[in-house]
């Protein structure tokens, strides 16, 4: 799961105008950035493993996440609500319309694309969804392991009356040789 850029835009009337924007491209090779790069400014779609969402709002802010399609959905989103919630405190709607990457001050997009590329330790709710997951997964192995001892106290309890059955039987047989021998 990976988290690949963070961008937040203003939605104008005729084209979207770039406010400012994070990018993570440490798992492509060096050639391969530059070219990645201009996709993530130009293309918005699903594009091989690489999925886009993106979230506007009524006051046509809107903000961009490029994910690989493993990432979950609900995270991107809860990442988008978050940082444009923020993004909308901390730059005034004024500088929207004609604001850039230069000139827009805010540096939490960086914070947040490092801190979500693990999506158990930014959202609460994927980190207990996981930790249920390895509990219900724990269970299931202590329940085979559970068993897998019920079968074999089930064998040794077999085992267990063929032994009785077999001293039973040593016992008449022992006796019987032993009652011809007290009499002479």
């Amino acid at each position: 799961m990976k988290l690949y850029s963070l961008s937040v835009l203003y939605k104008g009337a005729t084209k979207a105008n770039l406010l400012k924007a994070a990018y993570d491209l440490s798992s492509f090779s060096f050639f391969q950035r530059s070219r990645w790069f201009v996709h993530c400014i130009f293309w918005y779609v699903l594009q091989d493993e690489y999925l886009c969402h993106v979230y506007v709002r009524n006051d046509n802010l809107s903000a961009v996440v490029i994910a690989d399609t493993e990432y979950p959905q609900r995270v991107c989103f809860t990442l988008l609500d978050k940082v444009l919630e923020e993004f909308s405190r901390q730059v005034d709607s004024i500088d929207w319309p004609s604001g850039n990457p230069e000139t827009i001050n805010y540096k939490a997009l960086d914070i947040h694309l490092s801190k979500y590329q693990n999506p158990r330790e930014a959202d609460a709710m994927t980190k207990v969804q996981a930790e249920l997951d390895e509990t219900k997964i724990i269970l299931h192995n202590t329940m085979e392991s559970l068993l897998e001892r019920g079968e074999k106290l089930d064998d040794l309890v077999a085992k267990s009356e063929h032994l009785g059955n077999q001293s039973k039987a040593f016992y008449k047989t022992a006796r019987k040789q032993n009652s011809c021998c007290e009499i002479m």
